[in-house]
């Protein structure tokens, strides 16, 4: 008896860890039973003190007047979460597209889209910012004011200390369809005068939106766009990729991957060890499986996948972070955009089975 469990307890615990590598761990954030059915693009950012911070916007549907953002904390393990509360509310206005991230300087950033016509391409993007952990924020200030403004990414800190905040400029009044000329671009903050600039519109012949970007050196960034155009089946529709080798000052033109994109949300990180995590959904036409690819080339393939959501439901908006613990968090909205999910894992779960050889 005493021989099996020296056995156990030598053996045991390797076995368990290589397993639980692999695990990804998938848990329900917030659905129906709170304020506003419709909860779609949510953001996420762990704070200073390790604790994980939601943004979303929820209302009566995706136009309702009456959408507003709602931010809430973690509170407890696992995955239990605060009653989310208002924390933007444009009155007889609607607001979506939160974004929250929190500085390296500790200021936690606030950006969000708010609605002035019809159609999101007479939006403009305001922000607000917390010095203590969105536990209160400040008055609500505009960002970016150009018709069509939009945000929807996380913002990144170069290596020289300025910020780079992911926007887009929508075009077309037609809910159904992205209009060819809507086009990605940043606004950079400079630290040092504490204003935004915009970087050059990037073009495309179908037109690009919603960047994700990721710096490779100092002079060499990276980012990936949705695609434009409608939302039926396309072959044709792929992840956009453009490059600034200024140091995000400009950009090129966009140039397709062979990354399928169904007119969909994609996020992407670089990992602390380098590496380049895509987050996206495979397909010509539908927001499912939900995939997270590996780069180990700089962006230049993506050959190492794991599907962490698939079925007949739909994967829409993940947006992905890495925290201090280097577990990775897809946050995405599913269920009709009426449920915020949740899913974590280690970077040693991307990929297919290990064999038994």
């Amino acid at each position: 008896m005493k021989t099996i469990l020296i056995t156990l307890l030598i053996f045991a615990p390797s076995a368990m860890a290589a397993n639980l590598d692999r695990n990804i761990d998938t848990y329900r954030v917030f659905g129906t039973e709170h304020p506003g059915v419709y909860k779609h693009p949510a953001a996420i950012t762990e704070l200073s003190n390790g604790d994980l911070y939601i943004a979303y916007y929820g209302g009566a549907g995706e136009y309702d007047q009456g959408t507003a953002v709602y931010g809430s904390r973690i509170a407890g393990s696992p995955n239990q979460w605060m009653r989310p509360e208002i924390i933007a509310d444009t009155p007889m206005r609607g607001d979506g597209n939160p974004v929250v991230w929190q500085a390296p300087d500790g200021i936690l950033w606030l950006f969000y889209n708010t609605q002035y016509g019809p159609s999101w391409s007479e939006a403009r993007v305001k922000g607000k910012i917390s010095k203590n952990g969105g536990l209160s924020w400040s008055d609500s200030f505009m960002v970016a004011f150009e018709q069509g403004s939009m945000v929807r990414g996380k913002p990144i800190a170069l290596k020289n200390g300025d910020f780079l905040l992911p926007m887009y400029d929508e075009k077309g009044s037609d809910r159904e369809e992205l209009d060819t000329s809507t086009s990605s671009f940043f606004l950079r903050y400079s630290k040092a005068f504490k204003t935004w600039a915009p970087t050059n519109k990037i073009k495309s012949p179908t037109g690009n939106l919603q960047p994700q970007v990721v710096q490779i050196t100092d002079k060499h960034l990276i980012c990936f766009m949705r695609r434009g155009g409608g939302y039926g089946p396309n072959e044709k529709g792929f992840i956009q990729k453009s490059e600034s080798r200024d140091g995000g000052f400009t950009w090129s033109d966009a140039v397709e991957t062979d990354l399928k994109n169904p007119n969909s949300a994609v996020d992407v990180i670089r990992l602390k060890n380098g590496d380049i995590v895509l987050v996206y959904n495979p397909s010509d036409n539908d927001r499912t499986p939900l995939r997270v690819s590996m780069s180990k080339d700089d962006g230049k393939t993506f050959n190492i996948h794991r599907d962490i959501g698939g079925g007949d439901n739909t994967y829409a908006y993940p947006y992905l972070i890495q925290t201090k613990d280097e577990k990775l968090h897809v946050i995405y909205t599913t269920n009709n955009r009426t449920t915020i999910m949740h899913a974590v894992f280690k970077v040693d779960a991307i990929g297919p089975e290990p064999s038994d050889d």
